[in-house]
């Protein structure tokens, strides 16, 4: 099992959803970690909230940086290394989702989409990509099960997770021969606020937890590393579906 504790973890959009759930989880394990968000005032806010689960000495910093831009996830990176001297871990999790019609669909939509999350994760990666090196370090994308499975409306959404996976592939095999594991996660159905969703603990409780993602996160970078599941699909045990 691979030691993780006192390293030093960068999450993409961790201020809620799934990458707070992850930034939970490695701080309870000892991990430090920095979130970034488009928004300063989020960053700050989240990494309070999150400093109550650190355990083992371990610290959180929240930094403004927005996924699709090169230069500002640089800058987080510097922040990032002037506070914890390493970065050993990269979690590209931001991401959004514009629904409707191709015919519905507008060319800022679709551009939004693939720019949070398809460009970002590209960039988020040539970022971080010498320290990654350096560390001999652990790259996760959040994925999807709509990177997979399209349907009706996902136009730009499926585009943009498929795009995700298979860059993240790629990648898994253009990095190992530096060192540097490389995996996406693909959820299917979790409990979060994504796409103006309203998370309700009873209605929702047959779908995946935040926390359940960052357990799968846990375990990915404490496996052997002999070992490398590059690509994970997980999906609710029972949903709604299932049950007739």
């Amino acid at each position: 099992m691979t030691d993780i504790m006192g390293k030093t973890a960068l999450i993409t959009g961790g201020t809620k959803g799934i990458g707070f759930g992850i930034a939970k989880s490695l701080l309870q394990h000892g991990l430090n970690v920095v979130i970034t968000s488009r928004s300063e005032e989020n960053a700050s806010e989240a990494a309070k909230k999150l400093s109550q689960f650190a355990e083992s000495g371990a610290e959180v910093k929240g930094i403004k940086a927005n996924a699709d831009s090169l230069k500002e996830q640089e800058d987080a990176v510097s922040k990032a290394l002037l506070e914890f001297q390493q970065l050993d871990i990269v979690i590209a999790n931001a991401g959004l989702g514009h629904f409707g019609s191709v015919e519905e669909l507008t060319p800022e939509q679709w551009k939004e989409t693939i720019d949070t999350n398809l460009t970002g994760p590209f960039l988020t990666l040539k970022a971080t990509l010498d320290e990654l090196k350096k560390q001999k370090g652990y790259y996760i994308t959040i994925s999807s099960l709509a990177g997979t499975n399209f349907f009706a409306g996902g136009a730009a959404y499926n585009a943009s997770k498929f795009g995700l996976t298979g860059f993240t592939q790629a990648a898994m095999l253009d990095l190992r021969k530096h060192g540097v594991k490389v995996s996406t996660i693909m959820p299917g159905s979790v409990s979060t606020h994504f796409n103006s969703n309203n998370p309700d603990e009873g209605e929702e409780a047959w779908k995946i937890q935040i926390e359940d993602i960052g357990k799968l996160v846990i375990d990915l970078l404490t496996m052997h590393p002999r070992t490398l599941p590059s690509k994970v699909e997980v999906r609710p045990t029972l949903p709604p579906s299932a049950r007739k």
